[in-house]
């Protein structure tokens, strides 16, 4: 067995649905001591944190992942159980083996190779690893920057073991995200009897009409990184249930991932607009989860070109695409972001999986890179 797939059975044993880390991060600060590490614990409520470095002088090169997975689903779905990492068909079947536990088990190996062969590397290494990016990341990676930036600790090159990989390894890095932003609107009425409609208000029907125009905005074309922004409503409930009560409310969430072209303030505004137009009698609570984020071509994005060129032999294409990362809390610090890890098919669905030979394949493109920024 190979010291990573060794190390992913690990940590796929310990079921560390979010936000809990159930001894993951013990496992890799035992591991990473050895090559002389030094161990800071960060924790903010009910999150686990850790910030592993070696090295005080610059550039600070550093690996960011999270050992919180999401919960299994119904457990008769999956072939194998989910936290007992299953070996079937060429790949390892387990929640967390491609988000993102084998990227973990991949750079903590690529460390422990490039390390022996590289004592005398430049500048320094980190690994920064939360238990609170699957949730709503409140008590994560964001309080960890805050408490780096406190003390002018800053990173050069972050690289996030995200499962960026569409065919296969490597084909894909992320270079950046589109930001995210929730809203929980309440549109008001009056409520009343089915029977005695004069008597009451319906807000679903007041709604209808925002609605159609709130989803048929054309809030921008995009650009050149990034596709248009778009909105989705995730959620509508109002009533009690009852087939001849009126409701009062209705409430609807919805999101909004949107690209550089736009910011928070102007989506407000738009959106805000719309509902004034058409009369509504609303009250809305907004969540911004992230700003979007570029990595311009830098050092880091040749270097993992590079790196996936010698280790593969194929090129790699840039993207943008996907949901949200921790790799926007470290953006807005000045460092250069990428995402590179495992393919992203199986993530989140029951039979969660990654391929044993991606997993050897992933760790030595992680080596490459560090040869390439660090030699």
């Amino acid at each position: 067995m190979s010291a990573t797939l060794e190390l992913l059975k690990e940590l796929i044993g310990r079921a560390s649905v979010t936000p809990k880390d159930e001894g993951c991060q013990d496992v890799l600060a035992a591991r990473l001591a050895p090559l002389g590490f030094r161990d800071e614990r960060l924790n903010f409520a009910n999150t686990q944190n850790i910030w592993l470095r070696k090295g005080d002088t610059k550039p600070l090169f550093v690996f960011l992942g999270h050992t919180d997975v999401v919960p299994a689903g119904p457990l008769e779905a999956w072939q194998s159980p989910p936290f007992e990492p299953t070996v079937r068909d060429g790949k390892l079947y387990g929640r967390g083996a491609a988000d993102m536990k084998g990227s973990i088990a991949a750079f903590t190996t690529a460390l422990e190779r490039f390390l022996a062969a590289h004592p005398d590397h430049r500048g320094s290494i980190a690994v920064m690893m939360t238990s609170d990016e699957e949730g709503i990341a409140t008590h994560g990676v964001v309080k960890v920057v805050e408490v780096l930036e406190a003390r002018n600790e800053k990173i050069d090159w972050c690289l996030v073991g995200e499962p960026s990989s569409d065919q296969k390894i490597g084909d894909v890095i992320r270079v950046g995200r589109r930001g995210s932003l929730c809203a929980k609107l309440t549109v008001k009425g009056i409520q009343g009897h089915v029977a005695y409609p004069e008597l009451a208000e319906n807000p679903i029907h007041t709604f209808v009409p925002a609605l159609k125009a709130l989803t048929e905005e054309v809030w921008d074309k995009g650009n050149a990184f990034f596709p248009p922004t778009t909105l989705q409503i995730s959620n509508i409930h109002a009533g009690t249930g009852a087939e001849n009560i009126i409701p009062g409310s209705v409430e609807v969430l919805f999101n909004l991932r949107f690209s550089t072209e736009l910011d928070e303030r102007t989506i407000k505004q738009r959106t805000q607009a719309i509902f004034d137009k058409h009369g509504l009698n609303y009250a809305i609570e907004w969540r911004l989860s992230g700003n979007p984020f570029l990595t311009a071509k830098g050092r880091l994005i040749e270097a993992a070109h590079a790196a996936i060129k010698s280790v593969t032999g194929d090129d790699t294409h840039d993207d943008t695409g996907g949901g949200t990362s921790d790799g926007r809390f470290i953006a807005p610090t000045g460092a250069e972001v990428i995402e590179l890890g495992p393919l992203n098919a199986s993530i989140h669905k029951v039979n969660e999986h990654v391929g044993l030979e991606d997993l050897e394949i992933l760790s030595s493109i992680y080596e490459q890179v560090l040869v390439n920024l660090l030699t």
